[in-house]
């Protein structure tokens, strides 16, 4: 079954994907393309690659509110993070997900962690995200 983390919900919702982590924060705005899912920022750790489909796991945003509208447009190219994982989550990347569910009927399910907890996500790994129930299982 994997190791199981407690949780606190965002955004709710159910997902499971591959994670993707990064220990450092993430501007979506310049940040990640909206067209190809890819980070674009030379100077983050991610550079190049795919949000798509994949447990986005970073401690928290940084940038404005239009970081929100490039996350719409993420699921409209089909394109978005299957769920996001934060230590701390702002109200305006929340925004994105919560508008996209009214919007594209697309679920984007965003959970915090403690700080602990957060550095067990890896990369590469399966994981599923309950927001719901305020979980996530961590798959061997």
């Amino acid at each position: 079954m994997g190791r199981k983390l407690k949780a606190r919900c965002v955004v709710r919702g159910v997902a499971r994907g591959i994670v993707l982590a990064s220990p450092h924060p993430i501007s979506f705005w310049g940040g990640v393309d909206p067209k190809t899912g890819r980070v674009i920022d030379p100077h983050h750790d991610l550079f190049g690659q795919s949000v798509s489909s994949r447990v986005l796991a970073f401690p928290f945003g940084k940038g404005s509110s239009t970081g929100s509208l490039i996350m719409l447009e993420l699921v409209r190219a089909n394109k978005a993070p299957a769920a996001i994982v934060n230590v701390r989550t702002e109200p305006i990347l929340a925004t994105g997900p919560v508008v996209s569910k009214h919007f594209y009927e697309k679920e984007i399910p965003i959970v915090t962690l403690d700080e602990e907890s957060f550095t067990l996500l890896e990369t590469g790994k399966p994981a599923t995200v309950n927001a719901t129930e305020g979980y996530i299982i961590l798959e061997d």
